[in-house]
């Protein structure tokens, strides 16, 4: 019989503060932390607003060769980790190898790899790069796995360690890997999550290549707005977002704080385009059937959406479909919101920042808001919770998400002892 698995610690870096506080004050207030780039000069670019994290790697105690050795996604999640694991009130001690590290990250160590490759080729001016130039620690920010490596070290933890990269949904995708290690036995407490630091000149361009991002660089504060008539694309983010998963029996026998039981995890592939999506949300609905089914959770049963909700048009269409598909009738009477409005999309790391933000509700009894949401778009027809937070009675929350490649993952988060398993 699998074992039933609880969220009892938690720590989020987002864009408008630092820790889980800050982050939940920000959404539930219903304020943007979208502004124009200041990490290099955005001026070449079509994209030029992004949502960036004020994280000083002195404040939160990173000497200066660490500061340089960890790449900045690094960074993020050693400090996100340190707020999960204190505020769960637990640590591996001689239980190490009953822990495990399950982080996900779309783009790896990309502000490493970028700043270090304008070091070797004279800011492309080489194509033979000068690997005397290169420094000792540069094969780290090559491998992404690297991250989990250094958050087992930082903590002591020698149970299965990870590195989960799906792209957009490997947020979602890391706990949810991370959830079954526990409910089969493989490990009693596992430290999982998602970090990335994406906002550099090579990201940005990619994303140009493609018009996926916003072009709406005068007004950065509203430039994200998901479901909107007027959306124009994703704003880029960063951030980081940590959990405690445990058993639930050990975390109730030790009088653990439980903000949520995760009851169902799926994902699937549309196996049809690299960046576009059907317009019906099959594949999405997909994943959100098979992840209602294991939790055992009919449709009428869920109180809130969170939404991958990315601001680009045909994102948004799709997953209004998938949503009407999946819960039918009752999709019309269910709350569902993107906080992406807020914070940005951070790529990989926004499906675990976007689960923080499912357990809180359910905790708080709030439902965050859309921001920006102003004008409604005949084709999103659904409660996008506009503008401003709702107090609710918040039991179940459904959260997906949506990656190139055609991924699609939804998780389902479920108030303590409401599952009735």
């Amino acid at each position: 019989m699998l074992r039933r698995v609880a969220i009892t610690g938690m720590g989020v870096i987002a864009p408008g503060g630092v820790g889980t506080a800050a982050f939940w004050d920000l959404i539930t207030a219903g304020r943007t932390a979208t502004r124009t780039i200041s990490f290099f000069d955005p001026a070449p670019f079509r994209s030029r607003v992004a949502a960036e994290c004020d994280f000083d790697p002195a404040e939160h105690g990173f000497d200066p060769d660490e500061a340089v050795r960890l790449d900045r996604s690094t960074q993020l999640a050693v400090i996100a980790a340190g707020e999960a694991v204190s505020d769960g009130g637990l640590r591996p001690g001689e239980n190490a190898r009953r822990w495990g590290v399950t982080i996900g990250s779309a783009v790896g160590c990309t502000m490493g790899l970028d700043r270090e490759y304008a070091v070797v080729s004279e800011l492309g001016k080489r194509w033979e790069v000068d690997a005397e130039k290169a420094v000792d620690h540069l094969f780290d920010y090559f491998v992404p796995s690297s991250i989990s490596a250094e958050v087992a070290r930082r903590f002591g933890i020698g149970g299965p360690v990870a590195l989960l990269s799906a792209g957009c949904t490997s947020g979602l995708d890391a706990v949810g890997h991370a959830a079954g290690l526990i409910a089969e036995g493989s490990a009693d407490v596992m430290l999982a999550g998602a970090t990335d630091a994406p906002i550099s000149p090579i990201t940005v361009a990619c994303f140009d290549a493609i018009k996926a991002t916003t072009a709406r660089n005068g007004e950065p504060e509203s430039a994200s707005r998901p479901f909107d008539r007027t959306r124009d694309g994703f704003v880029l983010g960063e951030g980081a977002a940590m959990f405690i998963l445990e058993e639930l029996g050990a975390a109730r026998r030790r009088g653990a704080r439980v903000y949520a039981e995760i009851g169902g995890y799926a994902a699937r592939c549309n196996a049809f385009h690299m960046t576009g999506l059907r317009p019906d949300g099959r594949e999405m609905s997909a994943a959100i059937d098979a992840a209602l089914a294991e939790a055992k959770v009919a449709p009428e049963r869920v109180d809130y959406v969170n939404a991958h909700g990315s601001g680009t048009r045909q994102n948004d269409v799709h997953e209004t479909a998938a949503v009407k598909t999946s819960l039918g009738r009752h999709a019309r009477h269910t709350p569902m919101s993107s906080i992406k409005s807020m914070v940005g999309h951070s790529l990989g790391a926004i499906g675990s920042i976007e689960l923080a933000a499912s357990a809180l509700a359910i905790d708080r009894g709030v439902i965050p808001p859309t921001a920006n949401l102003r004008q409604a778009d005949p084709a999103c027809d659904l409660d996008y919770v506009p503008l401003t937070a709702r107090d609710a009675e918040v039991r179940v929350v459904l959260s997906v998400g949506s990656g190139f490649g055609g991924f699609q993952s939804a998780v389902v988060l479920a108030e303590p002892g409401s599952l009735g398993r």
